[in-house]
């Protein structure tokens, strides 16, 4: 059951201190909860639950299970810690939509992982769209010279209809689209063969003791030489440098260890049910399974190359990413393809297998045309963006496709195209700097959750908290100007005098 709260937003100068004072409306958890259209979420947020009339219990209002988990994706916390620190702060307090400052935590920590389920990446990359939107209708209702405004700052551009006779509805072109993907790595060890066995052997010891227990005493426990395995990993982790003959021994010999445990199981199972598995055991046993039969293929061919491969029996959901950078030739983890308009980031796809983020760019140009009316004057991308489909459908609408065209160029135009290419290469910037934002100062680099949709939501929230402190930045900087324009002619008249 979810209660909706009422439409009338706070201010802070309402917020209730039990010392006394109020709120500076200046603040960042102030300002940071004006910009969010919190009425319009929870329309959104109400339709997860069910009516009022259901009885029930109640649930947390969205502005406290958003508001908390913006909260920690800013300061890259913990769970506990951000329920300390909003507990402590009468700043977040409001941001979380209390009406006035009170020393109990407003939640246990445990709902934290609650309000990621709740809040999936769908939810979240639909409240993304709407503050984007948002701040473009504020900056449209603000000029007065172009009401259509426009992304890129920059006039739309129409075909040239050079006959009289009736022709179709010419292609409006305006702002510039940036697109690009990267890898949101998770928060796994660096997975090898051997490793992943020895972890698997351990499991499958620990599952064998689990149904092993009801009939202790009764029957004797079967043998699994789990120490003699474990001593066998040992001996080929502890060298500095162990060749391939080593590890593909010592894989052979944990292969044999685990087919052991896996026949004991078998036995176990038909006069002790499964169902005595704890959840976390049960899901353990499956993924297992899938890792066994994909180590012995691999182990059968020769090979280190399989479909699905598992990486992480604690995560099963991460693949290998191949990205071929310097640092990291091949990360673990969730791979994102982003498009960048006006510096505000938008996710185009999310996917935990790898893709090519070149069939993604015709996607995210009628996305673009669906939210602003008009296709974008230019898309500026990489090398692998560059496909002889992209190429056409881009040529098709007259879109500019950065990266130098095809053939020859005339004499007189080398020395265009290279500006050009200079010019798009240094606005092209701007979405790599994203990344490296979200990487070093938001937790991009690290996904620290464990499930596969919480680990998507966390991305998301991480996206949408880069854009909104953007939009806290540039706030700033108005306020700022508007400062200077009015202490400006004061300070010029005491000079004169």
């Amino acid at each position: 059951m979810y209660r909706k709260s009422e439409n009338r937003i706070l201010l802070p100068h309402e917020f209730f201190l039990p010392f006394e004072g109020r709120l500076n409306e200046n603040n960042r958890w102030c300002q940071l909860a004006l910009l969010i259209p919190w009425s319009q979420i929870e329309d959104e947020y109400a339709k997860l639950f069910k009516p009022v009339s259901n009885g029930g219990e109640t649930a947390v209002s969205i502005r406290m299970a958003l508001g908390a988990l913006l909260i920690q994706e800013k300061l890259g916390t913990s769970d506990r810690d951000t329920v300390e620190n909003i507990t402590e702060n009468p700043y977040m307090q409001y941001m979380i939509g209390l009406p006035g400052f009170q020393q109990q935590p407003p939640f246990d920590p445990s709902l934290m992982t609650h309000f990621r389920k709740r809040l999936g990446p769908d939810v979240l990359n639909q409240i993304n769209e709407w503050i984007i939107m948002a701040k473009n209708e504020t900056e449209q209702d603000n000029d007065n010279q172009d009401p259509k405004g426009g992304p890129g700052g920059t006039m739309a551009v129409q075909e040239e209809d050079t006959s009289r006779e009736a022709s179709p509805e010419p292609v409006l072109r305006q702002g510039k689209l940036l697109l690009d993907a990267t890898c949101a790595p998770a928060d796994i060890a660096y997975p090898t063969d051997l490793s992943l066995l020895n972890e698997a052997r351990e499991k499958l010891e620990h599952i064998i003791d689990a149904l092993h227990a009801p009939h202790r005493g009764q029957m004797g426990k079967p043998r699994t030489y789990r120490e003699k395995a474990r001593r066998a990993y040992l001996v080929i982790t502890k060298q500095r440098r162990a060749n391939g003959r080593k590890i593909r021994k010592g894989i052979g010999q944990q292969l044999r260890y685990i087919a052991r445990d896996l026949r004991i199981l078998e036995q176990l199972a038909q006069i002790t049910p499964l169902t005595v598995l704890s959840r976390k055991d049960y899901k353990n046993l499956l993924v297992i399974q899938e890792l066994v039969r994909q180590q012995k293929q691999m182990y059968g061919q020769r090979t280190h190359r399989v479909d699905d491969r598992i990486v992480s029996i604690s995560q099963p959901h991460v693949r290998p990413i191949v990205r071929g950078k310097a640092k990291a030739p091949v990360e673990f983890g969730a791979k994102i393809a982003v498009s960048m308009v006006d510096g505000d980031a938008r996710v185009e796809q999310l996917q935990w297998d790898n893709f090519n983020e070149g069939l993604t760019l015709q996607e995210a140009v009628e996305a673009y045309r669906e939210r602003y009316g008009f296709y974008p004057e230019a898309v500026l991308a990489d090398k692998l963006y560059r496909t002889r489909d992209n190429l056409q459908y881009c040529q098709g609408l007259g879109i500019r496709l950065s990266g130098p065209k095809l053939g020859r160029p005339a004499k007189g135009e080398q020395t265009t195209h290279k500006r050009i290419e200079r010019q798009d290469a240094a606005e092209r910037n701007a979405i790599e700097g994203k990344f490296g934002e979200g990487k070093r100062k938001y937790g991009l680099g690290l996904i620290r959750a464990r499930l596969q949709q919480t680990s998507a939501s966390v991305i998301m929230l991480q996206i949408l908290v880069m854009n909104l402190e953007r939009r806290l930045r540039l706030l700033f900087v108005i306020i700022l100007s508007l400062l200077q324009n009015t202490f400006r002619p004061i300070n010029a008249t005491l000079f004169t005098i």
